[in-house]
């Protein structure tokens, strides 16, 4: 008799998204603003101090034709989801 178990993951991608129109590109200000802000998510989302440091990888950053986006991702048991009511 065969024994396994199984599982759902739920992914979530959190983004914030840098206007960067031709010719000149995005501006400093905004991306740092997205940064602060993208920061902020990642620790409330992981659960970590205001003052925590980020780890390396804890941030994305994609280049598209017009935009920056700065993106994380967090994971959850698609099970616990359903039970408390999200």
């Amino acid at each position: 008799m065969a024994t396994y178990t199984s599982r759902t993951v739920v992914s979530t991608l959190h983004e914030w998204i840098v206007p960067a129109p031709d010719p000149r590109g995005a501006c400093l200000g905004d991306l740092r603003s997205a940064l602060a802000a993208a920061g902020v998510a990642y620790r409330v989302a992981h659960g970590l101090p205001d003052d925590a440091p980020l780890a390396d990888d804890a941030l994305r950053f994609r280049a598209h034709d017009d935009e920056i986006v700065i993106s994380f991702t967090t994971e959850h048991d698609a099970r616990a989801a359903e039970g408390s009511g999200r």
